[in-house]
């Protein structure tokens, strides 16, 4: 229950009200201010020893640059076996089917060698991969033309 005979009550006028010197107890108290204020000034020495590159500007942001996905005839005929096991590619008469698509593979490229027919469904390949593969029998179609036969493009 609030009453008249508080200690504050005698303190009025008294400016610090039994704390001493002006400034002391405040919520701020010794700290010299609020979370990271005073760094260039009252705390300066503290940021040299503890956060020296606290000031300034570090390193750059690169600016985004779009990457494509890309496999080599070389790596895909030596995979073709682990893909045929896991039912990412299928055995056909001509050879064996490979969907890149399927794989992540944006782009076929022409280094290695190709031992075996493949079929292979990519949406861009190099001029190098495609002799390659259809030197060994196989032939290189159009992703995008096969969206386009099932009617799924959009319009």
């Amino acid at each position: 229950m609030p009453h008249k005979l508080r200690k504050v009550r005698g303190q009025r006028g008294s400016r610090t009200h039994g704390w001493g010197r002006v400034g002391q107890h405040r919520n701020v108290g010794m700290r010299g201010g609020h979370g990271k204020a005073g760094r260039k000034k009252h705390k300066w020495t503290w940021v040299i020893r503890y956060e020296p590159n606290y000031f300034g500007k570090h390193g750059f942001k690169r600016a985004w640059v779009p990457t494509s996905e890309t496999l080599n005839v070389g790596e895909l005929d030596e995979q073709v076996n682990t893909l045929l096991t896991k039912g990412l590619a299928k055995k056909v008469e001509d050879g064996v089917a490979v969907d890149l698509g399927e794989l992540g593979v944006d782009k076929l490229l022409g280094s290695g060698k190709v031992t075996q027919a493949l079929i292979v469904t990519a949406t861009s390949w190099s001029e190098a991969a495609a002799q390659k593969i259809e030197q060994a029998g196989g032939r290189v179609l159009s992703a995008v033309d096969d969206v386009a036969e099932d009617g799924d493009a959009p319009e």
